[in-house]
């Protein structure tokens, strides 16, 4: 296939016109004296504005195939929320002390990844297990696309290893799930104070050494749906609490985003994607050396890599099958 025949069908994949149209709707809304009133809100359009004259620019001098590769890549960031910063949580699973190492490996794993792509990172929550590891964990991870690239980490990840914690050397298998949720800016979905019941205490910090004197730690629960989020790392009750109805505000997005999908699959007859709730990847370190994506197949023998936060390759490999239609809820299960 020729390189303008590759063009051609990036530009469907890419839908360029769409682009063009988002950048004049930009250009119309900067127009308007009031829109630097919201500082953050003007900050985050005018990035957007720059990575799509970015991506027009690369698309029209696009002549190698190299390039060409690059904008397919472009191409697989098609998600509402994909160009979103986001909020991670790790909870360790069952098994106690092996679990709870495996969580704080993982919330290393993405810290090391969020400092290698200059991302910003806060900790909101964290819950330390008795012995070693944590109970549970949750950061904001702020930048251009941190949703888009990390959403697929949505799910149930499985260490096997020799456990530095048995004195009989013997092999353990540990699972984390991890929940990735896109800050949602403005959404049309409203919280209703009746909808909620928002609990404070005492906030603690690493080796149970309290944070403050205060009760500034912010449990909020959604009745209808009983979700939990917490927030505890700020000082401030408030501002504990406006993270919390953020990571909350994702939470439910995405909950109207997957009643939709679903009904529009069942009209389809569409697979239904993977859930968060499956297994996703295996990182087996004894007796052998391999992380496996076990959606998109995608594996590796360099294991302390991918643990150091070198994750594009997996990341990437998720978002192409995607992408190409190829993961399914049943391919998202361990044979």
């Amino acid at each position: 296939m020729s390189i303008a025949e590759q063009k051609a069908e990036l530009e469907v994949l890419l839908d360029i016109p769409a682009k063009r149209q988002r950048i004049q709707a930009i250009q119309a809304e900067m127009a308007n004296p009031k829109f630097w009133e919201d500082h953050n809100h003007a900050a985050k359009v005018a990035q957007e504005l720059k990575h799509l004259d970015d991506l027009l620019l690369r698309f029209e001098v696009a002549e190698s195939e190299s390039e060409l590769a690059e904008l397919e890549n472009e191409a697989t960031f098609t998600g509402a929320h994909d160009d979103a910063s986001a909020f991670l949580s790790i909870h360790a699973g069952s098994g106690g002390t092996e679990a709870q190492d495996w969580a704080e490996m993982l919330l290393r794993m993405y810290l090391r990844y969020a400092e290698q792509a200059d991302y910003k990172v806060e900790l909101l929550d964290r819950i330390d297990g008795e012995e070693a590891g944590i109970k549970s964990a949750s950061i904001y991870i702020k930048g251009f696309r941190v949703y888009g690239k990390l959403k697929g980490e949505n799910g149930t990840h499985r260490l096997v290893r020799i456990s530095p914690f048995d004195a009989d050397k013997s092999r353990h298998t540990s699972f984390a799930l991890v929940e990735v949720v896109p800050e949602i800016e403005r959404s049309q979905l409203i919280i209703k104070p009746e909808e909620i019941r928002i609990d404070v205490y005492r906030a603690g910090g690493h080796g149970g050494q309290g944070v403050n004197t205060t009760d500034s730690a912010v449990r909020i629960t959604h009745l209808p749906t009983n979700i939990v989020v917490t927030c505890q790392n700020e000082r401030s009750q408030l501002q504990n609490k406006n993270q919390a109805l953020k990571i909350l505000q994702g939470k439910l997005q995405l909950l109207e985003d997957e009643k939709r999908r679903a009904e529009e699959q069942k009209h389809k007859g569409e697979p239904v994607l993977a859930s968060w709730g499956n297994q996703i990847r295996s990182y087996v370190l004894q007796p052998y050396q391999l992380v496996k994506d076990l959606r998109s197949g995608y594996e590796t023998s360099a294991v302390q890599d991918v643990l150091d936060g070198n994750l594009e390759s997996i990341l990437e490999s998720y978002r192409k099958h995607i992408a190409q239609g190829k993961i399914n809820y049943k391919d998202s299960k361990e044979k």
